[in-house]
């Protein structure tokens, strides 16, 4: 092999002197990275391009980290991280307008969305199957509404990209409103295309359920209630979703893709240290979020969840034993009374503090003895719990609190959960409050909660950031105005003079 390269360098050595400067000879194709124009012409292209839209969402600043941790600094997370400018990120103590999870989100989402507008502009002109044709399109229009959600509503005004873009091209700062608009298309223009189902090695992709929940959490943001309901009652219509009998089916990978996910990230926990979370063929498809969101020892121990969902948690017993507290509590989160085994070794065992409390979902805590960065379970943006819970509110703001509480029970009454079911009247205000808890209880640590406090409007006023405060002291450093939206990347800021800082950064 080494004699192999010297008479390569050799020829090419002589080729050069032979030809002097000749740009054509040296002015060549690299054959292993095709120009754009040069790649969209097979229906394998177009196949191969929808992958790497989804590829993107794997990216480290999407769900394999950083999304994490920037849905966890709501009330229900804190940090108490030796890593002093993560800490101070989840405390709403954001002096650098560069910190590294803002700005890697900001620059992996737009590379994901970089994809999706590929993808959207050139397989329409590849001449192969239509049918197909039409739901990679709609599949890529899934993700780039996926991204712009998470970029609207961690940073507010954001430029809107729908064309693929030029290195000189620069696009307007769009509103919020403007930003779900373009969401709002993007879904409609793909629930038409989009299968109800996938089997085998198509499981996971967007389908017709996963768009038009993700329409309707556009909608329950805006508080456009009957829109939003009307799509989650067709999603029941469809039969397409069930809640999984076991709780914990939903956080392990050992049952993903079941019947209550409505939509997920693929993820795999083969190795490949170089390059983790990156966009490369080294880089492993798995995520690290179990490194950070642990108990110490096994993991970072970064995040953990605040005393008072432990405690909401232990209100409820189940109907079968009144004994025991509802299920959901030792499944979501490690504390001094779960009496399970945790990477080998109990609670007391490990020396943990007994006043603290560690996040357990997603954890592979029951298959390992410590985590690393190459965890394989699928995050589940999208459960069928989420779409009943949401729905019920969504009738719930329409005044029929007795049509949501069907809703409510279905998630109550899992078979592993089992608590008694809601019955009786409510007022509007009381049914509520009673499902802004049990969206805390069923949801925990999944990171929807950032979402449902930005819905619910605790963030517009003092009175909403009192009522956070008393939960999470964190909200105490909580500015009216700015805290609500991260900061631009100052360094997209330097590049384009046309982008404007959110207020108070």
């Amino acid at each position: 092999m080494k004699v192999n390269k010297i008479a390569t360098l050799l020829l090419a050595g002589s080729l050069f002197l032979a030809t002097g400067c000749d740009k054509d000879l040296l002015d060549q194709p690299n054959p292993n990275a095709p120009t754009t124009d040069q790649f969209w012409k097979t229906q394998d292209d177009a196949v191969k391009g929808v992958f790497a839209c989804y590829s993107g969402l794997q990216q480290f600043a999407c769900y394999f980290r950083s999304w994490h941790f920037m849905a966890h600094r709501s009330d229900e997370s804190y940090s108490q991280s030796p890593f002093v400018e993560l800490a101070n990120f989840t405390r709403f103590i954001t002096p650098d307008n560069n910190f590294f999870i803002s700005s890697f989100a900001w620059n992996d989402y737009y590379r994901t969305i970089y994809r999706t507008n590929q993808v959207i502009t050139r397989v329409p002109n590849i001449q192969m199957d239509a049918a197909l044709r039409s739901r990679l399109v709609a599949e890529a229009r899934f993700v780039r509404a996926l991204s712009y959600f998470d970029l609207v509503y961690f940073f507010g005004r954001v430029p809107l990209i729908t064309v693929e873009p030029v290195v000189t091209t620069r696009a307007p700062q769009a509103s919020v409103a403007e930003g779900e608009a373009q969401i709002i298309a993007d879904l409609q223009a793909a629930i038409p295309d989009l299968p109800l189902s996938y089997g085998g090695a198509d499981k996971g992709r967007a389908s017709k359920g996963s768009a038009q929940a993700l329409l309707a959490k556009v909608y329950m943001q805006q508080k456009k209630y009957s829109e939003a309901a009307a799509l989650f009652a067709q999603i029941a219509t469809d039969n397409q979703y069930s809640l999984v009998p076991n709780y914990l089916d939903n956080f392990t990978d050992t049952n993903e893709n079941n019947a209550e996910s409505v939509f997920e990230v693929q993820f795999t926990g083969s190795v490949l240290e170089v390059g983790q979370g990156q966009d490369n063929a080294s880089s492993s498809e798995s995520h690290d979020r179990p490194n950070f969101f642990g108990p110490p020892g096994p993991t970072f121990a970064d995040v953990q969840p605040r005393r008072w969902l432990l405690d909401e948690y232990s209100k409820e017993f189940t109907v079968a034993d009144p004994t025991r507290v509802d299920p959901r509590r030792d499944i979501s989160i490690i504390h001094v009374g779960n009496p399970s085994v945790f990477y080998g070794r109990t609670f007391a065992q490990w020396g943990w503090n007994p006043n603290q409390q560690y996040w357990r979902k997603y954890l592979n805590d029951r298959t390992r003895t410590n985590e690393n960065f190459s965890s394989g379970i699928n995050h589940r943006v999208i459960r069928y719990a989420d779409v009943l819970l949401m729905h019920a509110e969504a009738l719930t703001e329409m005044n029929q609190m007795s049509a949501a509480l069907p809703l409510i029970n279905r998630v109550r009454q899992r078979p592993s959960v089992g608590l008694a079911p809601l019955a009786g009247t409510y007022t509007q205000e009381a049914l509520r409050q009673l499902i802004r808890t049990e969206r805390a209880k069923e949801l925990a640590g999944e990171g929807t909660r950032w979402f449902d406090i930005l819905r619910y409007g605790l963030m517009d006023n003092q009175a909403g950031i009192d009522e956070l405060k008393a939960r999470d002291s964190d909200f105490t450093n909580f500015r009216l105005g700015v805290s609500k939206l991260l900061p631009i990347p100052q360094r997209d800021l330097d590049i384009d003079p046309n982008l404007t800082q959110n207020p108070g950064y």
